[in-house]
C-alpha cells in the first residue's frame, strides 16, 4: 500500500520519501498517521471487540536502533550506500534518514568514504565481484554500545586490522566490529560465518529493567521507546504473579519472557533461531534469572508436544512474525487451554485471521490495544488479550475409557510416573519430549505426526543414555 503520491501535502516529509518508498505514510502529518492506523485497526478488528486508542510516540523520528545499508556503485563508478528502492534492487543513496539512529547513519557514511583509501570494492551482484555487500549498525539506546557488522562476499579481507583501527579512531563509541561472510547469491543480508574483528561480537542494552545481549543475527525490537510501552501493556493485561506459569512462544532473545520472569513463577521460551536462543540463555544468566528456560524448536511443534504431554500454562505470550501464527500452534494452544493468551502482532491482517480461528476454538477477545512502533510506515503493532471460554459455555460429559481409541500401553503409566522411575533407578532427569520420542520408537503411537516437526526444523533428540533408561521404564510398566 503506497501513500507517497501526495507527498507535498506534508511539509515535514522526508525529501527521499518518493524515491525510497520505505515510509509509506510520509504524505501525512504524524497526527493523521495515527488516525489512519486507528481506522485500519478498527476496520480489521472491531468485530472482535472495542479497539483502544492507539499509543503514539512523542518524538516519532530517529527511533530505529538498527540500520541496515546496501553498498554498490553507479554506472560512473561512484560508491553509493543506502536502501533498496521498494520492490527493486536499485540502491537509493541515503546519508541521513528521518527514522534511523543518527549515530548509525554517520558511521555508515564514514565507512563509505573510507573505502577508496583502503582499496575496498563494493560487491557487484550481477558480476559476482567485489567485497562489501552491506553494513549493519545496531546501537543500544540505553547502554550507548554500538555494533558494526561488515557483510563481505568472502572472508578475504587483507586490510581488516587497519580498516577497523581507522574506523575506531573516527568513532570511539563503537564497542564491537564483526565481519559477516555471505558468499551466496541470495536476498538474505547476513551469511552463516562470522569473525569478530574487535570487541565481544555483541552489544548489550537495557529494556524494561532487563539487560539483553544483542548479536548480529538476533532479533531485537527496533524501537526501544515504544517497546517499553508495548511490553508494559502486555504485562498489564497478563496480570502475572509468583504462581503464574508462562510460555513465551516465538521468544527471540527472550525479551518478553525475561520481562515476565520478574513477576511470574515459571517461564518457558521457545524459538526456532538458534542464535537467538543462545542469546536468550545468556540473557537469563546475565539477569540472574533462574525461573526462565529457553528451547530451540519450531513453536508449533513444541506447543504440539507440550499439549500431547498434558503440559499446562496460565498465560501464553505469542509474538509471531508478520505471517502470523500457524494452525498447528493454535490447535495445540487450544488443547493446552491456558487461562490467558496475550497475542502481540505486527500485522493486523494476519492478526484478524488468527483471532477468527482462536475465537472458534473457544477463546474470547477481551482487549485490543494498538501501538505505533513504526511511525511514518503503514505497519501497526497490536496487543490483544484473550481469555478462556466462559464456564457457562462448557458442557460436562462422562467418558468411558474403554470406549476411547487408546492402546493398552497408553493407559499403564503416566509421564510423571516414568520420570520418577528413571530418576529413582538411573539418577537421570528426562523430559516428556524425550519420553514421547522413545515411546514412538517402541511403537507406542500417541497421535499422528507427533513430534516429527516441519521439514528442515529440528526438535531436540533424546540422548542414548536417557533413551536406554526410558526404555527400561517402559518395560518395568509392561508397556513394551
Amino acid at each position: 500500500m503506497s501513500h507517497t503520491s501526495n507527498i507535498k501535502t506534508n511539509p515535514d516529509a522526508c525529501p527521499l520519501a518518493k524515491k525510497c518508498g520505505g515510509c509509506q505514510l510520509q504524505n501525512m502529518s504524524y497526527e493523521r498517521q495515527l488516525k489512519w492506523k486507528q481506522a485500519r485497526c478498527e476496520i480489521l478488528l472491531k468485530k472482535f471487540g472495542k479497539v483502544d486508542k492507539i499509543i503514539g510516540m512523542e518524538n516519532p523520528y530517529h527511533y530505529r536502533n538498527k540500520v541496515q545499508t546496501a553498498f554498490g556503485r553507479t554506472k560512473s563508478g561512484k560508491i553509493i550506500s543506502g536502501v533498496y528502492q521498494s520492490g527493486s534492487h536499485r540502491i537509493v543513496m541515503v546519508d541521513s534518514c528521518m527514522t534511523e539512529d543518527e549515530i548509525a547513519d554517520k558511521i555508515i557514511v564514514d565507512i563509505r568514504n573510507m573505502l577508496p583509501k583502503f582499496k575496498i570494492w563494493t560487491y557487484d551482484e550481477d558480476k559476482g565481484t567485489g567485497f562489501l555487500r552491506h553494513v549493519l549498525v545496531k546501537r543500544g539506546f540505553s547502554s550507548g554500545e554500538v555494533m558494526v557488522v561488515l557483510v563481505g562476499a568472502s572472508g578475504y579481507f587483507p586490510m581488516k586490522k587497519k580498516f577497523t583501527a581507522a574506523l575506531l579512531e573516527k568513532h570511539p563509541e563503537i564497542t564491537t566490529v564483526v565481519l559477516n561472510i555471505n558468499p551466496k547469491d541470495t536476498n538474505l543480508v547476513l551469511g552463516d560465518r562470522e569473525e569478530v574483528l574487535y570487541g565481544n561480537g555483541y552489544i548489550e542494552d537495557t529494556l524494561c529493567g532487563r539487560i539483553f545481549r544483542i548479536s548480529p543475527k538476533s532479533f531485537y525490537q527496533i524501537n526501544p521507546v515504544q517497546t517499553e510501552k508495548l511490553y508494559g501493556k502486555a504485562m498489564e493485561l497478563a496480570e502475572l504473579d509468583e504462581n503464574t506459569k508462562v510460555l513465551d512462544a516465538y521468544c527471540g532473545i527472550g525479551t518478553i519472557g525475561l520481562v515476565a520472569a520478574k513477576t511470574a513463577g515459571n517461564v518457558i521460551g521457545v524459538e526456532l533461531n538458534p542464535d537467538a536462543v543462545k542469546d536468550a540463555i545468556a540473557n537469563a544468566k546475565r539477569n540472574n534469572e533462574k525461573n526462565a528456560r529457553f528451547y530451540c524448536a519450531d513453536a508449533g511443534d513444541f506447543m504440539e508436544a507440550l499439549a500431547a504431554e498434558g503440559e499446562k500454562f496460565d498465560v501464553v505470550f505469542m509474538d509471531p512474525p508478520r505471517s502470523g501464527s500457524s494452525k498447528k500452534f493454535i490447535d495445540s494452544l487450544a488443547i493446552a487451554d491456558p487461562k490467558k493468551v496475550v497475542y502481540i502482532s505486527c500485522n493486523p491482517e494476519t492478526l484478524a485471521r488468527d483471532l477468527q480461528y482462536l475465537t472458534k476454538k473457544g477463546y474470547k477477545v477481551k482487549k485490543i490495544c494498538p501501538v505505533d512502533m513504526f511511525p511514518h510506515t503503514n505497519h501497526i503493532e497490536t496487543v490483544v488479550l484473550l481469555s478462556q471460554r466462559r464456564p457457562d459455555t462448557h458442557i460436562d460429559i462422562k467418558l468411558d475409557l474403554s470406549e476411547l481409541d487408546v492402546t493398552a500401553a497408553e493407559t499403564k503409566a503416566t509421564y510423571q510416573e516414568i520420570k520418577n522411575y528413571v530418576l529413582d533407578k538411573h539418577g537421570l532427569k528426562v523430559s516428556s519430549l524425550y519420553i514421547s520420542q522413545v515411546k514412538a520408537k517402541c511403537g507406542i503411537i500417541e497421535r499422528e505426526n507427533y513430534n516429527k516437526g516441519k521439514e528442515g526444523h529440528r526438535v531436540p533428540k533424546c540422548p542414548k543414555e536417557k533413551e536406554e533408561a526410558i526404555t527400561d521404564a517402559l518395560k518395568h510398566f509392561n508397556m513394551i
